[in-house]
């Protein structure tokens, strides 16, 4: 680092910012407008370029180093069309809650030469789809926004982040030096919000817990795990809140991954007393507030509730929600006539419902079948990373996630392509760990090309391709609401010899015994890995609806 009073290269301290934030790894696609950026980047010892073969990819892995360490991804691009395919990432970090910071390059914007060519108002773009965007106007302020962006990606509710670095301003000269991150504690809740809800809870007669997007948070799952243990109080999660406390746990309730009607939902219904913890509107709610009736909601988290039609919780507990479960835990006293029989019934009914279908081995693949399959060859810390489609509903319900952030799946903005680059990421930062992308085909191809990427990085990775010819969900939906099956199949490229075309090796199943053998091979075998399974979606409707439905009523 250059003395104070010493001027040096703006790109210099950019990069020497981004040091002192403790990045590792900047994730992206490179433009003339960076290469003042570019030849800094390559003097540092601290930082890794991980180049890819679409912005888009860089943005999933950076956004997912978000996820999984709380701490800020970066990645870069240049101006105009590199930085406009940011946008589905920046928009998957914000809606997600995933800490991300994304620098784009700009033409001089002091003496421009060159008219309008490429250049779009990129900071008008990303305003909608970020916490915060700047454009650099002079190198003397690159430490405090740098600073300020990284603040305000890792701040509750973390995000994405977008500073555009125009050309002539990385090449200026100055004697600014990075500032230093400030130690920052959230505060903690109100002691009268925690006795209201304390009592509500102990004058309830069947309290239950909804573990949410906001509570996937380092140390909540500890804290919450403390409390189920010592009131006995069953949860339930939602998607995004999936592994929070181990899922073989005998309080689970189950995962809410339809919009309503599954056995989880009656276990909900049951209730006169939910505490919703890390409530996120992103999310489908697991359940519908009313008006005149219903029990009585306690919304614990961060920030307020956004109030709506169907969500007005009577009780807000507002901190730091890892602290607010704890004093919980040592203010309440478990009621005797709390009664959690029905709503246990419904999990035991689910588990039942389910194992017949978890064990139909035809073929192609049946989707209960495959999850059941996938889980048995995964260990407790293995990583499964979740595309978009029809199948993300199968593996909310039925794959049980036994840590936090071992099942990552987007149900925020729910976008296709980001199931590869969110596994390599994952590959990167646990290579000890085992690692699957699992992806429809539709979703596959929208980023396959970061398959070379991955091989090229020398990844131990399984990618599990879902092959049925069609966008799956879609024409799902399409069947349900009364519309003739057009428009939405598609012919596929060999998969193994794709696979290999990059230096990846290919498999295909054949049957059911053939996916757990190729399964556990890849699973134990180093390099990347990809299997081409044919799967059988055409009973989704009946099991996933029509049989719950009659299922859970009759209980």
């Amino acid at each position: 680092m250059a003395e104070r009073g010493v001027q040096q290269k703006a790109s210099d301290l950019f990069i020497e910012c981004l040091e002192a934030e403790g990045c590792e790894y900047i994730f992206g696609v490179p433009g003339e407008e960076n290469l003042d950026f570019l030849d800094s980047l390559s003097r540092s010892s601290k930082i890794r370029l991980v180049l890819t073969r679409h912005e888009q990819g860089a943005g999933f892995m950076a956004a997912t180093y978000g996820r999984h360490t709380g701490k800020t991804g970066v990645c870069l691009a240049t101006l105009g069309p590199g930085a406009t395919n940011f946008v589905t990432a920046a928009a998957y970090a914000q809606l997600g809650g995933m800490p991300m910071l994304m620098i784009t390059g700009q033409k001089p914007i002091k003496k421009s030469k060159q008219g309008r060519f490429q250049i779009l108002d990129v900071c008008a773009m990303m305003g909608p789809i970020t916490k915060y965007t700047h454009q650099m106007a002079s190198s003397d302020n690159i430490p405090s926004r740098v600073r300020e962006a990284f603040r305000l990606a890792e701040e509750e509710k973390p995000g994405a982040t977008h500073i555009e670095l125009p050309e002539d301003i990385a090449d200026e000269h100055t004697d600014s030096r990075p500032l230093q991150r400030s130690l920052v504690r959230r505060p903690t809740a109100d002691a009268k919000s925690i006795h209201q809800a304390v009592h509500a809870m102990e004058n309830a007669r069947a309290p239950v817990l909804v573990i949410g997007a906001g509570a996937n948070r380092k140390m909540t799952g500890k804290m919450l795990l403390e409390f189920v243990e010592t009131t006995g109080i069953p949860f339930l999660t939602t998607q995004l809140g999936k592994g929070v406390i181990d899922e073989r746990h005998p309080r689970f309730l189950g995962c809410a991954a339809l919009s309503a009607g599954d056995f989880v939902h009656r276990a909900i219904e049951d209730s006169d007393c939910i505490i919703n913890l890390g409530h996120d509107v992103i999310e489908k709610p697991p359940f519908f507030m009313r008006e005149s009736d219903g029990p009585k909601v306690i919304h614990v988290s961060t920030k307020t509730a956004e109030v709506d039609p169907v969500y007005f919780p009577h009780i807000e507990v507002i901190g730091d929600i890892a602290n607010a479960v704890w004093q919980m835990k040592e203010a309440i006293t478990p009621s005797p006539s709390w009664d959690f029989d029905h709503m246990l019934a419904y999990r035991r009914a689910e588990l039942e419902h389910t194992a017949p279908l978890a064990a139909d081995a035809r073929f192609p693949i049946f989707p209960p079948h495959l999850v059941q399959q996938v889980r048995d060859c995964m260990p407790e810390d293995g990583v499964i990373c979740l595309d978009n489609g029809v199948y993300k509903i199968w593996f909310a319900r039925g794959y049980s996630a036994y840590l936090p952030n071992t099942v990552l799946l987007d149900n925020a903005l729910a976008t296709m392509g980001a199931g590869l680059p969110s596994a390599m990421m994952s590959a990167m930062l646990y290579p000890d760990r085992k690692v699957m992308a699992i992806c429809g085909d539709g979703g596959f191809m929208m980023n396959s090309q970061e398959m070379e990427t991955a091989v090229r990085l020398g990844l131990n990775l399984t990618v599990l391709i879902l092959n049925d010819s069609s966008y799956g969900m879609i024409r799902w939906k399409q069947a349900n609401m009364g519309f003739k099956d057009w428009g939405l199949e598609y012919g596929n490229p060999d998969f193994v010899k794709y696979a290999e075309s990059y230096g990846a090796h290919g498999h295909r199943v054949t049957s059911s015994a053939n996916l757990r053998d190729l399964l556990a091979h890849c699973r134990d075998t180093p390099g990347v890995h990809l299997i081409d399974c044919p799967v059988d979606y055409s009973e989704n409707d009946q099991i996933l609806n029509k049989d719950l439905k009659a299922l859970s009523k009759a209980l």
